[in-house]
């Protein structure tokens, strides 16, 4: 145990603490159930916290995801999670031993950061350096291929109506940009006729050159056009099958050739 460390821990706090010794830990909610043991107290980025014994591989007492967790270390620890009507509170007796190590989630190598060199990890629809903390959203259905950007980053194919290859890194290479120099005015609106431009409202759309006069808008799906729908808009090959540009269409129903 370090007799300098900071006797309040703070709840913002991205690291994985871990607390050993002997603790009670109460939990409530409809009931109440009460552990005293020699365990090891587990608190998550995520405010998950968990309190393991030595009897198999569940924790005696745990809370997932609580609205808020308070730590503190000062003439022992406690841990206080709390949930909705939940709420877990381990108070120790005596501390064996306290640490906190750097956390992140685990992914799929996909390569190194250029900046510093560690590996670079798929999960949670992004890509992070496992190092210097750089992350880079993904597109949804992007796939990660081995070629790389002349920055040292690897490039990533998404299908938005074709499929564009561009850089990881969406200041190096714009998927929004791609989409919008292939497509912007090449669709006509449903409901007036004026031009569909390729804009980003919260994901990628075709909406109505004349809006707010008309507020047609269609979300641009992840898939390859494969021919034209009876209402004379895009049809997609989607991974979940064909559709319409406009998902409401009847077209989004038609099977495969």
């Amino acid at each position: 145990m370090s007799e300098t460390a900071d006797p309040v821990l703070p709840e913002t706090d991205h690291s994985i603490r871990v607390f050993a010794g002997e603790c009670t830990a109460i939990y409530d909610s409809d009931g109440r159930e009460e552990h005293r043991g020699h365990v090891t107290v587990v608190v998550k980025p995520d405010n998950t916290v968990l309190v393991h014994d030595a009897d198999g591989y569940q924790p005696v007492a745990w809370l997932t995801r609580a609205d808020s967790v308070t730590c503190a270390r000062d003439r022992g620890f406690s841990v206080t999670a709390r949930s909705g009507e939940e709420t877990l509170r381990v108070v120790g007796h005596s501390e064996d031993g306290y640490a906190s190590y750097p956390a992140t989630e685990a992914g799929v190598p996909v390569g190194s950061c250029p900046d510093c060199g560690r590996s670079l990890v798929r999960a949670s629809g992004a890509v992070s350096c496992l190092g210097c903390g750089n992350r880079y959203g993904l597109p949804a259905g992007a796939s990660i291929r081995s070629e790389h950007c002349e920055c040292g980053l690897p490039r990533l194919r998404a299908e938005r109506g074709l499929p564009f290859d561009i850089c990881m890194d969406r200041e190096c290479e714009s998927l929004d940009a791609a989409v919008r120099e292939e497509f912007d005015r090449a669709w006509d609106c449903p409901e007036c006729g004026d031009d569909l431009r390729i804009l980003r409202r919260g994901g990628l759309i075709a909406g109505c050159d004349s809006y707010p006069d008309c507020e047609t808008g269609f979300s641009i799906p992840a898939g390859t056009i494969v021919g034209t729908c009876g209402c004379d808009l895009p049809l997609f090959e989607t991974p979940t099958g064909r559709r319409c540009l406009d998902a409401t269409c009847e077209a989004s129903e038609l099977p495969g050739p």
